[in-house]
């Protein structure tokens, strides 16, 4: 992405078809994105072809009737017209810079950038919590950011808006928080530096889970990239946020056992039950989990091909 020296800003109006049109100032100029479905589900990308927009381009797929159910059910579309493409659009001044491919393509990295959350959206969100902590205490704003940092959208609110018992109970835990407790916290969290670099000298062995749904799923699989495979995996669950082991506590077991096999540990066998029977079998014969229940269907996640079995040099 080409350097830029100016924020990225955006102005939404909500238009037909479920979804909103919104303008994004980038360092190349304004473009306009049109947004259709949850923004915390997958993201899918397009750019239509030349003298064409998302309306000319993708109205067949908009209006199918079994396309459409199937794509918004699973991503979050990201309609992007090339600039001066968008609906109504007016002349481009003859003073503007000519665009040239590799500016195009930094336009679309920075409309993604903005909707992908990146950490100074972190930084400044975690600015106005310790705001709200400082002046109102753990006020009911305070606690919905941090449930949304938690859990899923499916686990925070059911079809009829309300919260599960989970939820409901981490808001009560919430209340027993001392303020300034959660301020000093969030505040070294929010002045943390980049531990890149670090991360490539981890000797430690390490088992990352992280919610597809979480807003640092990003900064996990960037974690994940940077540690030494031999030693380290990455379980990715779906419908989870950031908060795996209250809201699917059960799809971190099997990962765990296979986790620590690797390293040669293994769940203790059960007691035999009668005198003179054969001793258990030794932990490189010892095989307690059906096969047909590592598949994700089952297991609710998503295994990276990451090797968690391996040869320890002495």
């Amino acid at each position: 992405m080409g350097d830029s020296s100016d924020s990225v800003s955006i102005d939404d109006d909500v238009i037909p078809l479920g979804g909103k049109e919104c303008l994004v100032e980038t360092s190349k100029g304004s473009i306009s994105v049109f947004v259709c479905g949850d923004q915390e589900k997958p993201a899918l990308v397009t750019y239509p072809d030349v003298a064409l927009n998302y309306m000319s381009c993708f109205q067949g797929l908009l209006f199918c009737p079994d396309a459409s159910p199937l794509l918004l059910h699973n991503f979050c579309i990201y309609h992007i017209d090339a600039p001066g493409h968008e609906l109504g659009a007016a002349a481009i001044s003859s003073d503007a810079p000519l665009l040239c491919v590799d500016d195009l393509a930094d336009q679309v990295a920075e409309v993604l950038d903005f909707f992908r959350e990146p950490s100074w959206t972190e930084w400044l969100c975690n600015k106005v919590i310790l705001n709200l902590l400082y002046f109102y205490g753990m006020c009911d704003m305070v606690k919905d950011s941090l449930l949304q940092r938690y859990f899923s959208k499916e686990v925070r609110s059911d079809l009829y808006g309300a919260e599960s018992d989970i939820v409901q109970a981490c808001r009560r835990l919430l209340d027993e928080r001392q303020s300034s407790n959660v301020m000093h916290f969030l505040q070294a969290i929010n002045e943390r530096h980049d531990l890149t670099e670090d991360l490539k000298k981890l000797q430690c062995k390490s088992l990352i889970f992280v919610g597809e749904s979480s807003p640092f799923y990003a900064e996990a699989l960037h974690m994940s990239s940077k540690m030494d495979r031999r030693s380290s995996s990455l379980v990715e669950v779906q419908a989870c946020g950031s908060l795996v082991t209250e809201e699917h506590p059960y799809a971190m077991l099997i990962p765990i056992e296979f986790f620590l096999m690797g390293f040669g540990y293994y769940r203790q066998p059960p007691p035999s039950s009668s005198r003179g029977s054969n001793p258990a079998r030794p932990p490189s014969s010892h095989s307690c989990i059906a096969p047909e229940l590592l598949s994700p269907e089952n297991l609710g996640i998503k295994l990276k091909p990451i090797k968690t079995r391996v040869a320890i040099e002495v």
